[in-house]
């Protein structure tokens, strides 16, 4: 079983939080060493994000081990997202219940997803 995040972030490219928030997202990205993280766009990867509900954007999706640990909004902040990520690579962290539909993403991902960046 791979114990390494894959962290999901469901955006718009018309979302223009999404578009600021990109930067901040491969920023991460290079401070998580061993986690994959992609980037979908709800409209261009609609095969693979399906339907989701998503209630605003940027939405994160996080997994480890093909379990759920966290789905929702998020605030588009580095500092808020790297609290939530590094509060899920503890290794005592259980999956916590996140949204249903969040947990069809790792086996989507994993038959038909986009190359993930993994550092």
């Amino acid at each position: 079983m791979d114990d390494a995040l894959l962290v999901v972030c469901l955006c718009a490219t018309w979302c223009k939080t999404c578009t600021e928030f990109r930067g901040t997202f491969d920023k991460l990205l290079a401070q998580h060493a061993g986690a994959q993280f992609v980037w979908l766009d709800v409209e261009d990867d609609s095969a693979l994000v399906g339907d989701i509900e998503i209630e605003n954007f940027p939405t994160l999706a996080v997994f480890r081990g093909g379990k759920a640990l966290f789905y929702g909004v998020t605030m588009p902040q580095e500092g808020v997202v790297a609290r939530t990520l590094n509060s899920l690579t503890r290794d005592d962290r259980d999956a916590s219940s996140a949204a249903t539909a969040g947990s069809v993403l790792p086996s989507r991902n994993s038959r038909n997803a986009p190359p993930a960046v993994e550092m």
